[in-house]
């Protein structure tokens, strides 16, 4: 299945290919079930556990190419990397270590693609990177894509996976949260679609802000969507919480998200909303 995966180009002016979908994945074992997994029933399910169905972390490079119509992607603001604006001590070198594990600038792919002909500004986290934190480059990263949404009249689609904001740079890191919530409510003045997938985990800073806003919320199966954990939020409120209770289930069943849609699916069901929420708005910058 992965041999049939062209995705697309890096950018406009460079024809350098991305690298080969699921490159990275290897013979594993699932971590709910430890059901062991060869390498290529992995591809063939898209990184689902066939034994018991949890949705493993998927690359964004490789979740991209299940999602977009062959070479249909381009890439842009893959240049931008993080600095290190309060000067905290190791910082760079988490950042390099966290580069050469992850094969990424930092913890989003952002780019337009296209699924079933029809075009879409996408945005696709890695938890790899350093937990799919959030600093200043990934806030940046988020808030261009809702914008080029925004400027071009086009669907933004945003995938999430993340533990919240990147301590490592301060307010700096925290001031993604309006950055991105505010472009998110210029896209919706606009009546703009946004769409949120919220991947395994999302929480933190993350959730308190863009993933929340969409117009239509999905979530994938047994995906952990929250703020806090579940320690941190018992231990304030002296209480014992329901079991699961920020899992993809219960939040459907009490309205957070608005459907669960299994990995085989999503290409589908993405392709669904792009057609029923076509816009003939020509962006905000031409008005």
């Amino acid at each position: 299945m992965s041999s049939e995966f062209n995705i697309g180009r890096k950018n406009k002016n460079n024809s350098k290919d991305f690298p080969s979908p699921f490159a990275r994945v290897t013979d594993t074992t699932c971590r709910e079930c430890h059901h062991k997994i060869k390498r290529k029933k992995l591809v063939e399910e898209l990184q689902v556990c066939p034994e018991c169905g949890f949705h493993m972390p998927m690359h964004p490079y490789d979740r991209i190419a299940t999602l977009v119509d062959e070479e249909s992607f381009t890439e842009f603001s893959q240049e931008l990397t993080s600095q290190n604006p309060i000067s905290i001590s190791g910082y760079e070198e988490k950042l390099t270590q966290a580069r050469g594990k992850a094969g990424l600038n930092d913890a989003v792919v952002t780019g337009i693609g296209s699924i079933d002909g029809r075009q879409t500004v996408l945005g696709v986290m890695s938890f790899q990177f350093m937990g799919g934190s959030m600093g200043s480059v990934v806030g940046e990263k988020i808030t261009r894509a809702i914008l080029k949404g925004a400027d071009e009249g086009i669907p933004v689609t945003l995938i999430t996976a993340s533990g919240g904001a990147r301590m490592q740079e301060g307010i700096f890191s925290l001031m993604q949260m309006a950055k991105t919530s505010n472009a998110a409510a210029l896209l919706d003045g606009l009546g703009i679609p946004l769409f949120i997938v919220l991947t395994h985990p999302t929480t933190g800073g993350v959730t308190a802000s863009f993933a929340m806003l969409g117009d239509v919320s999905i979530a994938e199966p047994g995906a952990l969507i929250g703020f806090a954990g579940q320690r941190v939020i018992e231990g304030t409120l002296k209480e014992k919480l329901p079991d699961g209770f920020q899992k993809s289930e219960f939040q459907l069943k009490k309205g957070f998200v608005d459907m669960i849609v299994p990995r085989v699916e999503m290409r589908k069901t993405l392709s669904f909303l792009l057609k029923t929420h076509e816009s003939e708005s020509k962006g905000w910058m031409s008005r």
